[in-house]
């Protein structure tokens, strides 16, 4: 490091590829398993955050992790468990807060 230059302290839940996104999913995605196959997926990824049904039928996901996890996360997203059928999904990123420990299924 060359004088005057300052580190950056990075903590371990705190890198610099570490992504957060609000994703709203239209269409047939309740009753068809969509919330356990997501917290299944986000699991699977290493995403923490959570998943709940809106009163508007629509599924709401908050998720966080590595920047690649969560574009994967929005990929599946896209088409969900094979019974659902997915309309649109409204995606909108977030900073990322750390403050999730895990991936979890809301009411």
């Amino acid at each position: 490091m060359a004088p005057g230059e300052q580190a950056l302290i990075i903590g371990p839940r705190e890198t610099m590829a570490n992504k957060g996104v609000h994703l709203v999913v239209k269409g047939r995605v309740t009753g068809v398993f969509f919330r356990a196959s997501a917290q299944r997926e986000a699991r699977r990824l290493g995403i923490t955050g959570w998943v709940k049904n809106r009163n508007d039928g629509a599924v709401e996901i908050r998720a966080e992790g590595e920047e690649d996890a969560i574009k994967e996360i929005i990929g599946w997203a896209q088409h969900g468990p094979s019974a659902a059928r997915v309309d649109s999904v409204d995606v909108r990123w977030k900073s990322y807060t750390g403050e999730f420990f895990d991936f979890r299924i809301e009411q």
